[in-house]
């Protein structure tokens, strides 16, 4: 379906009217973040629920914060605009959200202070970013930013060159997937996905100090592994070679969703097919997002299609 509207300065505008000049300054120096957010579609409900779409944008804020950015809204506010920006779009489908925060100004000039802010959101049809069917990945020679050099808890735009080294190296390699380590060789995250292994039965996934971005999957794995199956994650310094060893891994993110990992630098994990816990995982989450799952449904998911008018976004 071809989009018809997105949200910009303000108002919602026609999508070919969303435009930014070649001398905007987030354009120029990467000065922006932003927040990628799905929306799935269940046939059963004739529903697109966002998942977790207050938590993204409560992120988005402190990513704001971290940029010195300013944007007018609140969290709550900001769901508002989206679901109604799908509701615009008569969207009825999978579908990706992207909110931006960027600098605006038409200047030159290196730095954060004085310079204005602005906002958009656009609304895309999507399907699988990654292969879920099972990965096979390549450890990179490119280390994850740090976060005295760019904060990688902040979803900031310019941040994702070092993503794209990664995420093209493994490719023209060969592989699917990047597996990054940080500049002490401790593993640290995907090239956009947080990892987790599983070992002895339980979860083994990075700890926030090793410069990864606080997913908003990664928190809801943590979540259903507990609660559905009892399973504890120790959050910890990972060396490259457990990768290994594990008996399963497995990359996560909004994009990614549950993403298996068969194969790292050539090693099967396991057997080299999808394991038992990833599986299950999968499975169950996306159940959870498709608003399959009343208890999740009424705390993650937010319907879009409803009789209920959008409150007011003034």
């Amino acid at each position: 379906m071809q989009v018809k509207e997105l949200f910009m300065n303000g108002e919602f505008i026609p999508a070919d009217q969303g435009v930014i000049s070649v001398r905007t300054h987030a354009f120029a120096y990467g000065t922006g973040c932003f927040e990628g957010i799905r929306g799935y579609w269940n046939e059963e409900d004739q529903q697109v629920y966002l998942f977790r779409a207050r938590e993204h944008y409560e992120r988005l804020l402190r990513s704001c914060k971290t940029l010195q950015i300013s944007i007018p809204y609140t969290a709550d506010q900001l769901v508002e605009i989206s679901t109604e920006l799908v509701r615009r779009n008569g969207q009825k489908e999978d579908v990706y959200l992207r909110p931006v925060a960027y600098k605006d100004a038409q200047i030159i000039g290196v730095r954060l202070h004085e310079v204005s802010d602005a906002f958009l959101l656009t609304a895309e049809p999507m399907g699988n970013y990654v292969e879920i069917g099972g990965l096979r990945c390549g450890v990179s020679s490119w280390r994850r930013i740090d976060d005295n050099a760019i904060p990688a808890r902040a979803k900031i735009c310019g941040a994702y060159v070092n993503s794209a080294f990664a995420k093209s190296e493994a490719m023209q390699n060969g592989f699917d997937e990047a597996i990054m380590l940080t500049n002490e060789g401790h593993v640290s995250e995907g090239s956009a996905e947080n990892i987790f292994l599983v070992v002895n039965g339980e979860l083994i996934t990075p700890a926030p100090s090793e410069n990864i971005l606080l997913g908003i999957t990664r928190d809801t794995v943590i979540q259903l592994a507990q609660r559905e199956f009892g399973m504890i994650t120790r959050e910890r310094q990972i060396d490259r070679t457990e990768l290994y060893v594990a008996d399963e891994i497995f990359l996560c993110g909004t994009g990614a969703q549950i993403a298996p990992v068969i194969e790292v630098d050539h090693r099967l994990i396991g057997d080299g097919k999808t394991g038992p816990v990833g599986q299950k995982l999968q499975d169950l989450y996306f159940d959870v997002v498709r608003g399959k799952r009343p208890e999740y449904r009424d705390q993650w998911c937010t319907p879009v299609h409803s009789s209920v008018n959008a409150a007011s976004l003034d």
